[in-house]
This record gives structure tokens, C-alpha cells and sequence, in this order.
């Protein structure tokens, strides 16, 4: 069961001496549009090369309690970003469910058990959140080293999944894919497996997420990674669908009795926002293929009324362009969503990312640049 809707009280954030992107999750005014970047913590840090180092491997930081702390805050000490990410991987959940997951140097992830029939499917189930505890053990220490002298966290950290149907891609396929091909034919050919795989993802998630909303995390975010590549009406039936399965177990308040926002990123997903404007979360990603002007319109919402927050959405490899252009590019951005709301109540807010995650081969003073570039403009536009 989810909790109440929670009330205003809830809401105020005293617990963070930054704020700002929690507020703009529940469309509160800020004074200037916050910035995270997805993937923040990651090999575009000469710093995080050296700590993956010294673990050996990427599961090696990302099992380590302290090693996933470290990183995480790595970017925080280098930018001043409004939020922390937890650093884990989107596939914890399915190796959980004993699928073998691992990561080779310079490659992606790969399972050693893919699920591909009719038995395999039968066997999955909601795995033991035990199995997972290294990745709650993370959020509860992040937590404690973002906490500032006077008690107040730094900033707040998001936890994060991949999504049910994203999870299905890398289970079915094994590894990463250029076509979906496996996949796709058991969508097509036995769409019965692939709800009931979609079933035990979508409420393991659930569960993954709850855990970490208990063990600290004051937002979650779905990763829809691939629900892109799917036709119209299959995105809706074996995507979306098992999203808002998610989103209707996902508790609503933490355990300080604070509102946890929940974030939903499709990437590819554009031409289906006006679907997505009714799933039951706080906030809407948009890659860099998105006119934010047109989905302020479209799902951004009114003075104090429903909608959407929006979060985006611009293309990462603006990050390998001069300063200059960098900052040019934000502009953009940042006059195509328009004003924020600035009054009392709620209305339309921006949540400034990249459209997708970050290059590893971007320069760190690049980063350095958008950071400085939305912060200043943002501002500007708040005059």
C-alpha cells in the first residue's frame, strides 16, 4: 500500500540546506533552475578512474559500501550540483534474481544467464532485497557523509532503477543490443512471457525502490532506457503499463515524513508525453530531442494546478564544444522552457540535465562551464 498524499508541512525541506531540486521536483518556486547530470559520477573524472581502480572493477565500487559513497560525492566536491546520485547500476535487480551480471573493462554489461524461454521466464521472482543490502548500505552512508555540521544534508541524494521493460531488454538480449531482435520476437511471439516477466519486474523494482527510499533516498528515479525502440501501442502495453505498476506501489513519504518525488525518464519517449502526463509521478525526463516549450504546453501544468515538472534535456555531447558554446547552448535551453514559476503555490518548473548520460570522454572543465551557465542564466531569467 502507498501512503497518503502528503501535506504542505511536508514539504518545507528544512532538513537540506539546498533544496532546490526537491522543490522543483514538486513544481515550488527556486531561485534559479537546479542541475544534476545523469551518469555525474562517472569515468569522465580523472578521480573516479582512480578509485575504480583501486576496487579492481565497476562491480567492485558499486558492491563497496564506501567506495559507492566516494563516488558519489566525487562530482559534489569538484561542481556545485543540487542533487547527488546513488551509485549503483540499473541491472542490480535482475542480477539479484541470480542472472549473473558483469562488466569487462570498456564494455557494457552482460548476463551470463539470459532469459529466453518458457522455463527460464517461470523461474524468475521478486528476489530477497537481502541480496541488495550493499546497495541500501550505500544510501544510508551517502546520506550520513552529504550531512553538514549543523545537521542539514548538503543536498538531497536520488535513488534510481531501470524500469521494468528496460530491465527485459538486458535480461532477454543478455548484453546491451543494436536492434532488440531477441527480445522484440518474444514480445511479438509470446507476449504472455514477456507480462509475466514484466509482472515480477515491476514489483521487484517496487520493492528495490521502497528499500531505498527506507534506507535514506529523498527522491527516485525509473531509467526507461529503451522504451524508445518500441512501437506505438507496445510502448503503452509493455512499457508504460509496467512503469505505473511502479509508480502505484512506490511510498510516498519517507521515514521523516517527508515527500519522496518520483522521476520518470524515457528516452526516445517524446511522442508519447502526452500518454505519460498521467502516470502517477512528480517529474517527466526529456531527452534532447524534445522542444521543452512545447511540453511546458503540453504537460508542464498551471498556477497551482496538476502537471508535470519537467527534467532535460540537453544533447551531452554539447559538453565537447568551447565554453562559450556550452553556455550559448544552456541559454537555449533554458529561454526554450521559459520563466519558471515564481509564486507561493506550485506551477511549471525546470530541472536542468543532460539529455541522456554523460560521455566518459568529456573534459571535466567543460562540465564546469554548463554548471556555471545554468546557474547564471537561470537566475537571470528570474529578474
Amino acid at each position: 500500500m502507498t501512503s497518503s498524499t502528503p501535506t504542505a508541512l511536508d514539504t518545507t525541506f528544512n532538513h537540506l540546506q539546498n533544496p532546490t531540486f526537491l522543490q522543483a521536483c514538486l513544481r515550488q518556486a527556486t531561485p534559479y533552475t537546479p542541475l544534476w547530470m545523469m551518469r555525474q559520477a562517472g569515468r569522465y573524472l580523472p578521480e573516479y578512474r582512480a578509485s575504480r581502480a583501486k576496487a579492481g572493477s565497476f562491480m567492485g565500487l558499486a558492491t563497496n559500501r564506501d567506495y559507492a559513497t566516494e563516488v558519489t560525492l566525487q562530482p559534489l566536491d569538484r561542481y556545485p550540483l543540487d542533487a547527488a546520485i546513488l551509485f549503483s547500476d540499473i541491472l542490480t535487480v535482475p542480477d539479484a534474481m541470480g542472472l549473473g551480471l558483469s562488466f569487462a573493462l570498456g564494455e557494457g554489461p552482460k548476463f551470463a544467464h539470459p532469459v529466453r524461454d518458457e522455463a527460464a521466464v517461470a523461474q524468475l521472482e521478486v528476489p530477497d532485497m537481502a541480496k541488495l543490502q550493499y546497495v541500501f548500505d550505500a544510501v544510508s552512508s551517502i546520506r550520513k557523509a552529504l550531512t553538514q555540521a549543523d545537521g542539514r544534508g548538503r543536498v538531497p541524494l536520488i535513488g534510481f532503477s531501470g524500469s521494468p521493460w528496460t530491465l527485459a531488454c538486458y535480461m532477454v538480449e543478455g548484453a546491451g543490443s543494436d536492434d532488440y531482435r531477441l527480445v522484440k520476437t518474444m514480445l511479438y511471439s509470446r507476449p504472455d512471457l514477456m507480462h509475466r516477466m514484466l509482472t515480477v519486474n515491476a514489483d521487484s523494482v517496487a520493492a528495490y525502490l521502497n528499500a531505498q527510499i527506507d534506507a535514506g533516498a529523498q527522491a527516485v528515479m525509473i531509467f526507461d532506457s529503451w522504451g524508445g525502440v518500441l512501437a506505438d501501442g507496445a510502448f503503452q502495453e509493455f512499457s508504460m503499463a509496467y512503469t505505473a505498476r511502479v509508480l502505484a506501489q512506490l511510498k510516498r513519504i519517507g521515514a521523516q515524513g517527508e515527500v519522496i518525488p518520483r522521476i520518470v525518464f524515457t528516452k526516445g519517449g517524446g511522442l508519447w508525453l502526452q500518454d505519460m502526463a498521467t502516470l502517477d509521478c512528480d517529474v517527466l525526463g526529456l531527452d534532447w530531442t524534445v522542444n521543452l516549450a512545447a511540453a511546458r504546453a503540453l504537460v508542464g501544468g498551471i498556477e497551482n494546478g496538476p502537471g508535470k515538472a519537467l527534467q532535460g534535456n540537453i544533447d551531452p555531447n554539447v559538453l565537447f564544444a568551447p565554453p562559450a558554446q556550452i553556455a550559448t547552448e544552456v541559454t537555449r535551453v533554458l529561454d526554450s522552457f521559459g520563466a519558471p514559476y515564481q509564486g507561493s503555490g506550485s506551477g511549471p518548473t525546470h530541472i536542468f540535465n543532460l539529455g541522456h548520460g554523460i560521455s566518459q570522454h568529456t573534459p571535466p572543465e567543460h562540465v564546469a562551464a554548463l554548471v556555471d551557465a545554468v546557474h547564471s542564466h537561470s537566475r537571470q531569467l528570474r529578474r
